[in-house]
């Protein structure tokens, strides 16, 4: 038995999604079929769409999903048909980061999130005719209307929240604040700094506000996302784009310097000018270097004790996490729905060329009518 789905598919490199029915497989023992209501674009998406990660094409995409629970495998105990649900990353759940609580670094996490197919090599969705389009990304494939997802990854959420609100709360948005929450553990009284705030960087600075932080700096070069972000909680300002040294303009928000940085935007620049504004023991996160981006330093700037820490997916147990978030969203502390645009499913070339020009934060397709 199947389930028939309409999934929006990258054919090649650079290309727009193209609309095609397919067919997914019955869970097995421990797989969920779950209906999709609304999922997050994310950069990553993006960046497999430009063949910067090199997941194989034609494939289905998507990896910030929420959504409704049909069916379930034989040995699923976590959820349940018509639970809602939202869909995060994947592991193997048998390496040793999984089984210390750092899933994030499984040993296994291209295969798991990047490689177009179940960890066993197999992938479950099918199609009458031409090239059967690569599934299981991020566990999930969420750019269709039905995904087959792992128990691992299909976090229960309170049925009252709206999930094309909580839905981006699976990657992007738990990025940013496990990255300030988890990884970086950012205590109350601390002094803080996040370069770009796109969607990853405005959640830090939320949980970075809820941590206690005294001091969040937001950096930037576009002035409308820094007034979100001081809206957001941001307690000082720092256009990129106006100032000749960006390291001193961080140092005169604290002379001694700041105790966390975290860098979202991949720009080599950034490394050097937030290294350069850390206190001793300061530490510097980040989440977007790539290989080959150019970023070096010299060792011999971090003799004060300071660090660098790279951070995959905030470093979080999604299943405690994403709940956590969800229950600040509810209390007003996590705002999210400020930083989302609606698009609906069929829109989906829009909504990443919109995405990708910066005009949204973070664009969100529904696949049925809120409510």
């Amino acid at each position: 038995m199947t389930t028939s789905a309409r999934a929006a598919v990258l054919e090649a490199q650079d290309g727009l999604f193209e609309f095609r029915d397919i067919e997914i497989e019955d869970p097995r023992p421990d797989e969920v079929l779950v209906r999709m209501v609304a999922t997050g674009i994310c950069a990553t998406d993006a960046h497999v769409r430009a063949q910067r990660m090199a997941t194989p094409l034609p494939a289905v995409l998507g990896h910030e999903g929420g959504g409704i629970v049909e069916r379930v495998g034989t040995a699923v105990t976590t959820v349940k048909p018509g639970d809602h649900v939202v869909l995060s990353y994947h592991s193997c759940g048998r390496c040793k980061p999984c089984m210390s609580s750092h899933a994030a670094y499984c040993d296994n996490v291209w295969a798991a999130n990047f490689a177009g197919a179940r960890l066993d090599g197999s992938n479950g969705l099918h199609v009458a005719h031409g090239a059967e389009p690569h599934g299981h990304f991020f566990g999930q494939s969420s750019f269709a209307t039905h995904a087959l997802t792992h128990q691992r990854n299909t976090i229960k959420v309170p049925r009252d929240l709206p999930l094309d609100v909580v839905a981006p709360l699976g990657c992007g948005l738990q990025t940013g604040a496990g990255a300030v929450l988890k990884a970086l553990a950012v205590p109350v009284g601390a002094t803080f700094a996040v370069f770009g705030v796109g969607a990853v960087g405005l959640a830090a600075v939320m949980a970075a506000h809820v941590a206690g932080a005294t001091t969040i700096v937001a950096v930037d070069v576009d002035a409308g996302r820094l007034e979100l972000a001081r809206d957001l909680g941001a307690t000082h300002l720092v256009n990129a784009g106006q100032v000749d040294d960006l390291t001193g303009a961080l140092r005169a928000v604290d002379e001694r310097g700041l105790e966390y940085v975290l860098d979202t935007s991949g720009r080599a620049e950034n490394l050097d000018a937030g290294v350069g504004a850390l206190a001793p023991m300061g530490r510097f996160g980040f989440v977007a270097f790539h290989e080959g981006a150019g970023a070096m330093l010299d060792a011999g700037r971090l003799t004060l004790g300071q660090s660098l820490q790279g951070i995959i997916q905030g470093d979080a147990v999604s299943s405690l996490l994403i709940n956590d978030l969800a229950q600040l969203y509810r209390a007003g502390r996590f705002p999210i729905d400020r930083l989302l645009s609606f698009y609906d499913f069929a829109d989906i070339n829009t909504a990443f060329e919109d995405a990708g020009s910066g005009r949204v934060t973070k664009a969100v397709l529904r696949f049925t009518s809120p409510g």
